[in-house]
Parts: structure tokens; sequence; C-alpha cells
């Protein structure tokens, strides 16, 4: 009798430690959709092509990469945080990316942080991974200020 009850904790206890597994596994991979930080990479690439108003989600302003890996579609955000910041992206340019893949419902794109050519660097979303978008002209300032609503 208490080999079976023995036998039967047993068994419950390794079915519910399998249980906790898949469940944290399964909190991992959804995770993936959502910006951290910690997973950040820098990318290092000639512009192929720049679209400031791309159709192809994730919608706003998208740049194509030949980095030493391949082509890397670069999804930049609000493409006149760029302008504001007379950052211009021409083919041919040599630009540094600092940001992380996030899948998206077409597939894994790589979501810029932070963007860089020569000595001019724009930050193109929060730490947390929001896109950072114009705030509104303040009646004393003539040039718009760039930063998070």
């Amino acid at each position: 009798m208490l080999k079976k009850a023995a036998t039967l904790f047993a068994t419950a206890a390794l079915f519910c430690s399998t249980v906790a597994l898949a469940q944290q596994q399964l909190k991992t991979t959804l995770k993936e959709d959502v910006y951290s930080a910690a997973r950040e990479s820098n990318l290092q690439g000639t512009v192929v092509k720049y679209t400031a108003n791309s159709t192809t989600p994730p919608a706003g302003a998208q740049v194509e990469l030949q980095t030493a890996s391949g082509l890397i579609n670069v999804h930049l955000g609000n493409a006149r945080l760029l302008t504001a910041s007379h950052l211009s992206l021409e083919t041919g340019d040599t630009v540094t990316v600092v940001g992380e893949n996030l899948l998206v419902p077409s597939g894994t794109v790589f979501a810029a942080r932070v963007i860089q050519k020569g000595s001019l660097a724009v930050t193109l979303r929060s730490k947390s991974g929001v896109p950072l978008v114009m705030s509104p002209r303040n009646a004393n300032v003539q040039q718009p200020a760039v930063g998070a609503r």
C-alpha cells in the first residue's frame, strides 16, 4: 500500500513538473513578439533600398540592408523622426542599427531602436520598443521636438 502511494505521488510530481516546464517554454515563445533591450544586437550594412512609407507590414519607414549575413529588412518606424534629425538614407550609405528581431504576422522583422549614419545617431524607439513619434510644435519653438508621447 505504501509502495503504491509513493508511486502515485512520484507520477503526480513528474506530471506537474512537465506541465510547469511546458508552460514556461510557452511563455518564453510568446515573448519573442515583445521588444526587449536585453536581446538587442547591432547590424552594420549598406542601404539597398529605403522606403519612407512602406505598405508592407509593419507600416512605416523601412530599409533593406546588405549585411555580412545577407539582406535584412529593418523597420525604422516614423520617417518624420529621420527627417527632423536631418538623417537621409540613400542607396549605398553605410549605417549601423541597434535593435532586435521581432515576430510579426508576416514573419520576422528587425525593429530598429537606434540608427547611425556617420556621426549622426537617431533614436527611433524607447528601450521598451515603443516607436517614438513627433511631439506637437511648441508655440515658442520653430523646430519640431522629437520624443515619445
